[in-house]
């Protein structure tokens, strides 16, 4: 999918590029799958800020995503790709032949008018969705299950891609985009190909005014705060950090250290860690 820059009109369009939307073939989406996305700035269900700079942005709807691929077992046709507001990818819609219709995530590939199935008895092919133990060895995917039945947890950004690397009765062994490599149970479910739209991370927005558009506030620095509001603050003029290294705002490690949970129960399914 080709990336268009912008005419330099302004400054804020200067260096900035933006989709040209080439492979989506439809504007809005199936109103039956898609829900009101109330905002909440961030905010948990008490009032109070949970995730920092967020609010506002441009008002939207969820898509419902088929992360379960509830509908096995029967064919299904790809009526058209969409932009989704809500995630990096770009999303399909199916319509499988006993009547219902389905979100799934868009893989590399995957156009309008193809066949999509789900089950142990689907092809290799990109869009279909089988669990690990029926992929081959080597096999590129994305959608991945952690639980059984849980719905598709991992890999699922655009661009994203994990590989199958060996397989045993009862896990097989995922190398996820991050480097690091991990055992799943093999009777999850994951979707064949790498997901779509991998030219997102190229795309320049080239103003602040955009990245408020998608609901995301300003971020200050630690060390512009007063003492009370971050463990970097206070000091006159440019003070330096008086603490025995980088904190985050409620005084945890920072930048480089390791704070995973040293008893946490996935450790023995992780045979090795992402880079640092």
């Amino acid at each position: 999918m080709p990336i268009k820059q912008l005419k330099p009109t302004s400054p804020g369009r200067r260096r900035a590029s933006a989709f040209d939307f080439a492979e989506v073939t439809r504007s809005e989406p199936d109103r039956t799958l898609t829900v009101a996305l109330r905002k909440r700035a961030g905010r948990n269900d008490q009032g109070r800020i949970t995730i920092r700079h967020r609010g506002g942005g441009h008002k939207r709807r969820l898509r419902l995503i088929d992360f379960k691929r509830t509908v096995r077992g029967v064919d299904g046709q790809v009526v058209s790709i969409e932009y989704d507001p809500n995630r990096s990818a770009r999303i399909a819609l199916v319509q499988f032949t006993t009547g219902p219709r389905a979100y799934i995530l868009a893989p590399v590939g995957l156009s309008q008018g193809d066949r999509v199935r789900f089950g142990a008895d689907a092809e290799i092919r990109p869009g279909n969705a089988l669990p690990l133990t029926n992929i081959p060895v080597g096999t590129t995917i994305h959608a991945i299950e952690l639980r059984p039945g849980q719905g598709a947890s991992m890999v699922r950004s655009a661009g994203g891609s994990a590989q199958l690397m060996a397989k045993d009765e009862a896990y097989v062994t995922v190398r996820l985009p991050s480097g690091e490599t991990r055992r799943v149970p093999a009777n999850c479910l994951a979707s064949i190909g790498q997901v779509g739209n991998p030219e997102h991370e190229q795309i320049v927005r080239g103003k602040a005014g955009k990245t408020r558009q998608l609901g995301r506030r300003p971020v200050v620095r630690g060390s512009a705060m007063t003492p009370r509001d971050h463990p970097h603050g206070g000091g006159e003029g440019k003070a330096p950090i008086g603490h025995p290294g980088p904190k985050t705002r409620w005084g945890k490690a920072a930048y480089g250290v390791r704070t995973r949970k040293s008893k946490k129960a996935s450790d023995s399914l992780i045979i090795r860690r992402r880079s640092a």
